[in-house]
């Protein structure tokens, strides 16, 4: 690179991060669209709408008919976030809390009145006109064509014009067809068994008389398609759709129809944030300051490439606040795990670039070639480890629940950039940097052979240890479980609680409410308290623990005594669960599927199952630590707590890759006379640098958030630093030791 070009590649470098950071703080226009204060924020971050329905009929709904529904909702309602959460309130009544809007009618316009889904045929056995085509208005105030009833439901329900209803469809999903005209937009229905035989009758029905069938709900003739066969097998397809869109609300809306219970409004507002302002202002104060901190450790560390590295970082992080807007992702304290998770792998990727830099100019090469073959060397571990999390965070994309969906997206997003700036902003600043005039080594750092550390010889201490604080961990829970029948310390998320809403006699801050109403109920119900205002309102709601009758009754004497509250605005309800068993089964489910496909990737790449198990069981040991630091330390378990496992395997498995990678290398070095131990101790050896400060770069960040942070933020960030600390130790002292194991124990024929 010639000076002058050098020059520019600076300038666009720097002109793109002042552009980029500008937008994030002031926006594209001067209402601030496009900048920071416009991202959508999740619940705990922001509020949102929480709507609460009851279940319609005397009689009390059945506990799976209860579940049933609020599986199906939950559905439902992360078409609008995916970390929007549906929980049951009571004996008879389900909660929904939508994050980032404020418009309740609205979310109820949409979401309609759950369970009035029926399939209704064009007439009656006497051939009477069940519905008609008629001129409409449209919600928009234009007028078009529509289908108004002729009759009422009862009487269409009494004479049998109605034998499909919502609970016969099992799925339904917008998807596209392949046509003799082309593909157009389509909804594809699936029936329960029950549902099948029913529609086969009716589909017969509409098909010998040449009708059509009807799709009602909540009040309206939502779709009138034409029969053209009869469906035998409960599948069916509803097409042409005008749109996609149109396709998934339809989906969407037969989805909902599809409850098992039929619901009502009983009351919406708009809910404050659970953490609060002062939780977003420290967790921004915690990031920059980190950031800070970080960038420093990699000047002073790494001279030159250690500067090129912390511009990167700042167009990393300026990016992804732009992107994070770009691609309307809502952001929690998950998808803040991820973001964490995803600059830790930055720092990593440039500092595998600069070691081997370092190496390369310890054997003789010149600045310039030791920058391009330093580059070209860390580029296999840099792919790996990074496609390795990628295919996590994907497969958790799609299979995962709402809120592991969350961290997914800002994981990957973190991925994909962290790349980019490594690859290529990073790389691109060196050699500018060096046709400027940066050309001594002593700018660089040259590095040092370091003396071979007996790792593998060791592994039998390493192994004990390990197995020793795992079953500690095992040995601790299992003493919880006898003595209070949880072997974890569960948060109202996993457990569901009490809610109690009160109605002050003025407007209560959240910020109040934690200082000095908080520790007042956590002395009464002997946990931690979570938190919501009400907008426009004078109520907070307090989730706790369960709550007995005397606590309830002491809770409410505390706040008559203590705040002047009349007793009669004081109500209490029973929870659910916020992470419900479909959800915990899905994780599990995502989780496991993503660790076959990383160790898929691993057998291809590697050309060696081995390496895949290894990096498997280092991945499993990392997590069985952290939740023995879960158990003995009493840390709550709350729904950051998938979030937080979720970082420690992506961090693992990464970190991982990194020492595989190098061993894979220089075996393909090794003599006959070399010894495969002594390829493994070499090969720890030269990477223990990367594995050091990358950990140590990353436990900054989390320290940091720590230090700063509000209690919810520090039961995240804990026993995070614990995972990083862990996984460190497990890429050092495991990984390599355990793959010489299996390389010994299980030898391939042609290696025989």
């Amino acid at each position: 690179m010639k000076k002058n070009k050098a020059i520019v590649v600076l300038l666009c470098i720097l002109l793109v991060l002042i552009g980029v950071t500008y937008v994030d703080v002031f926006g594209v226009n001067p209402e601030g669209e496009g900048s920071m204060s416009d991202i959508n924020l999740g619940l705990d971050l922001a509020g949102g709408v929480s709507i609460t329905y009851q279940v319609v009929g005397d009689e009390e709904p059945s506990a799976t008919d209860m579940s049933d529904t609020i599986a199906k909702l939950q559905k439902r309602v992360e078409n609008y976030s995916t970390e929007a959460i549906v929980y049951q309130e009571g004996t008879d009544r389900i909660n929904i809390e939508i994050p980032g809007v404020s418009d309740a009618n609205a979310i109820l316009q949409e979401l309609g009145r759950p369970g009035t889904l029926y399939f209704i045929a064009q007439t009656d056995d006497q051939g009477n006109q069940n519905y008609s085509q008629q001129t409409v208005q449209n919600p928009d105030g234009t007028y078009g064509v529509g289908y108004v009833l002729n009759k009422t439901i009862d009487e269409l329900l009494e004479d049998g014009s109605i034998q499909v209803q919502g609970t016969d469809v099992k799925e339904a999903s917008a998807g596209s067809l392949q046509t003799n005209m082309g593909s157009e937009f389509a909804v594809s229905l699936t029936m329960t068994d029950e549902g099948a035989k029913k529609f086969a009758e009716v589909t017969q029905r509409a098909f010998d008389k040449n009708e059509s069938l009807a799709i009602y709900y909540d009040g309206n003739i939502i779709s009138a398609p034409g029969v053209n066969a009869v469906i035998t097998d409960g599948s069916a397809q509803i097409s042409p759709m005008e749109s996609y869109e149109r396709a998934e609300n339809l989906a969407s809306t037969i989805r909902i129809g599809g409850l098992k219970l039929e619901l009502e409004e009983l009351h919406s507002k708009v809910v404050g944030a659970q953490l609060g302002v002062e939780a977003i202002d420290t967790s921004l104060k915690a990031g920059a300051i980190g950031l800070a901190l970080v960038i420093i450790f990699m000047i002073a560390v790494y001279l030159i490439p250690g500067l090129a590295s912390g511009i990167a970082l700042l167009c990393y992080v300026a990016l992804v606040i732009l992107l994070l807007n770009g691609f309307d992702m809502t952001l929690t304290l998950s998808g803040v795990a991820g973001i964490i998770l995803s600059i830790g792998m930055a720092v990593d990727a440039n500092v595998i670039i600069f070691a081997r830099i370092r190496e390369e100019l310890a054997s003789g090469k010149t600045v310039r070639n030791a920058i391009k073959i330093g580059f070209d060397k860390a580029l296999s571990a840099i792919i790996d480890g990074n496609i390795t999390t990628l295919i996590a965070a994907g497969v958790l994309l799609l299979l995962g629940p709402g809120t592991v969906k969350g961290f997914a997206q800002t994981l990957a997003l973190g991925i994909v950039l962290s790349m980019f700036t490594a690859l290529v902003v990073t790389r691109y600043l060196l050699y500018a940097f060096y046709a400027l005039g940066l050309k001594s080594e002593k700018l660089y750092g040259v590095g040092k052979e370091p003396r071979t550390l007996a790792i593998v010889s060791r592994k039998g201490i390493f192994f004990g240890v390990s197995l020793a604080v795992i079953a500690a961990g095992f040995v601790v829970m299992g003493v919880h479980k006898a003595s209070s029948g949880d072997a974890l310390n569960y948060s109202l998320e996993f457990k569901g609680g009490t809610a109690t809403t009160v109605t002050f006699s003025q407007a209560m801050t959240l910020e109040q409410a934690n200082a000095d109403v908080a520790p007042l109920i956590e002395e009464i119900a002997g946990s931690a308290v979570q938190i919501q205002t009400v907008q426009d309102s004078n109520e907070v709601i307090f989730k706790t623990s369960s709550l007995d009758v005397e606590q309830r009754e002491a809770l409410n004497e505390m706040f008559v005594d203590k705040f002047g509250v009349d007793e009669k605005l004081i109500t209490s309800e029973t929870i659910s669960s916020v992470i419900s068993s479909e959800m915990k089964s899905d994780t599990v489910i995502a989780v496991v599927v993503a660790i076959i496909f990383m160790l898929l990737y691993i057998r291809i790449r590697f050309k060696d199952l081995r390496f895949g198990l290894s990096s498997i069981i280092a991945l499993l040991h990392d997590v069985l630590v952290v939740l023995a630091f879960y158990a003995v330390a009493r840390v709550s378990v709350s729904n950051t707590f998938v979030a937080c496992m979720l970082t420690i395997v992506g961090y693992s498995i990464n970190a991982t890759i990194v020492i595989f990678d190098r061993i894979r290398e220089n075996m393909a070095t090794m003599s006959h006379k070399d010894d495969l131990k002594d390829i493994v101790d070499k090969s720890v050896t030269q990477t223990m640098s990367r594995s050091i400060f990358t950990s140590l770069t990353t436990f900054i960040m989390v320290a940091v958030l720590y230090v700063l942070g509000v209690t919810s933020i520090r039961d995240f960030a804990l026993p995070l630093m614990v995972g990083i600390v862990c996984g460190a130790y497990s890429s050092i002292c495991l990984a390599g030791s355990l793959w010489y194991v299996f390389r010994q124990k299980f030898v391939p024929k042609k290696e025989k």
